[in-house]
């Protein structure tokens, strides 16, 4: 007979067998800062290295403390953490705002507090795992519709039965095509079926809106989108997440989100760096405008290369090489030349649609975009004709 833990070795080793058999084998590498040029991080504003973020953080740990000592319902909420959460909710045009610690946790925690296996989700086919977790965790099936296919959502929905309650759900821009979601269009389908409507925009809020207030932001209100979740460790240089929407659906999350009430509250340091980091976004809009330009430069340049870059109006930039060995190729040779990109394969994108995942920054210069388009232009030239 098999002892417990063998089976257990054996099964963990062939899980990692197959996974290195089939070129999928993910490795940690530390990363010095300045030791190479970041085109791989979510810094889309380049705040998470601004000393006015690190001063902030460090004056709130010495009032508050490094770590909050408990969950927001026992003796962890301070006055940080609600001055943040009042910010938030203005930023966005919602009356009330939720801290949560990580975006994940924020997903998992909403869906989970909404749904069961009664409800009905109807969720983007290139949704954020964390989004079709947080379903599963709740044991509600989510029904996927085509990506940005509102036509096929239309034919999902018109198959509910009208009496459930029914819940749709999107990124607001996906994290790996940079492509930003129809969100007038889904609050119109979803309001005509009455169904609620959920939008993640993780990557548009700093980025995104007049204020960069995202791709919801204030542009659509609580009627049209009742719940809207944004992150705080992307453009705004920081760390954790919060939901924002009515008075009612935040009691509610704060009554029944598990990983939220069950989660030590955030460090205060870090919900002091994002006051400072709000304060910059509303103060330096210029930092927005370069990082259009460096989408646009990057965008047209790549298109005189001719290199197989994906539609995206934002930051992310995806190179879809289609074959994993070779996007590790390009991945290790812009790494020898200082240039970090993120190397996406599957089952994080799907088969054959393997690529670069190159994000650009304000933080970046007309130098260091030269530097990247000429390695790309080299790997290009290299490349054997069709």
């Amino acid at each position: 007979m098999v002892s417990p833990q063998a089976s257990w070795s054996a099964r963990l080793a062939a899980r990692a067998a197959d996974r290195h058999a089939r070129g999928l084998w993910r490795e940690r590498r530390c990363h010095a800062p300045g030791a190479t040029l970041d085109f791989a991080g979510n810094d889309y504003l380049g705040l998470a290295r601004d000393p006015r973020l690190a001063e902030a953080q460090a004056a709130g740990a010495q009032r508050y403390g490094a770590g909050a000592g408990a969950s927001h319902l026992v003796s962890g909420h301070l006055a940080v953490h609600e001055a943040l959460e009042a910010r938030l909710a203005e930023l966005v045009g919602r009356p009330r705002a939720l801290l949560f610690s990580t975006g994940y946790m924020a997903n998992l925690g909403t869906l989970q507090a909404l749904c069961d296996g009664h409800t009905e989700v109807f969720q983007d086919r290139l949704n954020h795992a964390s989004l079709l977790d947080g379903a599963a965790l709740a044991g509600a099936r989510s029904r996927r519709f085509h990506h940005g296919d509102r036509r096929d959502l239309e034919r999902l929905l018109g198959r509910a039965p009208a009496d459930a309650l029914k819940l749709v759900v999107s990124d607001g821009v996906f994290s790996m095509d940079g492509d930003v979601a129809d969100v007038a269009g889904l609050a119109e389908s979803s309001a005509r079926h009455g169904a609620w409507l959920m939008i993640d925009d993780a990557h548009g809020l700093g980025v995104l809106g007049d204020h960069g207030d995202g791709c919801v932001g204030r542009a659509q209100g609580v009627a049209a989108v009742p719940i809207l979740v944004g992150t705080l460790g992307k453009a705004l240089g920081t760390g954790g997440a919060f939901v924002a929407g009515s008075p009612a659906l935040i009691e509610h999350l704060i009554q029944f989100a598990r990983p939220y009430v069950y989660t030590t509250a955030q460090p205060p340091g870090v919900a002091a760096a994002t006051l400072a980091a709000l304060d910059i976004l509303a103060a330096e809009p210029e930092r927005r405008a370069r990082l259009n330009a460096h989408v646009a430069r990057f965008r047209a340049e790549a298109a005189r290369l001719d290199l197989p870059l994906a539609p995206s109006p934002t930051p992310i930039q995806p190179l879809v090489l289609g074959d994993s060995e070779r996007v590790m190729r390009w991945a290790t040779r812009l790494r020898e030349a200082g240039l970090l990109v993120g190397a996406i394969r599957e089952p994080t994108v799907p088969r054959g649609q393997a690529r670069l995942r190159i994000t650009l920054s304000a933080a970046h210069s007309e130098r260091d975009l030269e530097r990247l388009l000429e390695a790309l232009a080299q790997l290009q030239g290299e490349e054997p004709s069709p």
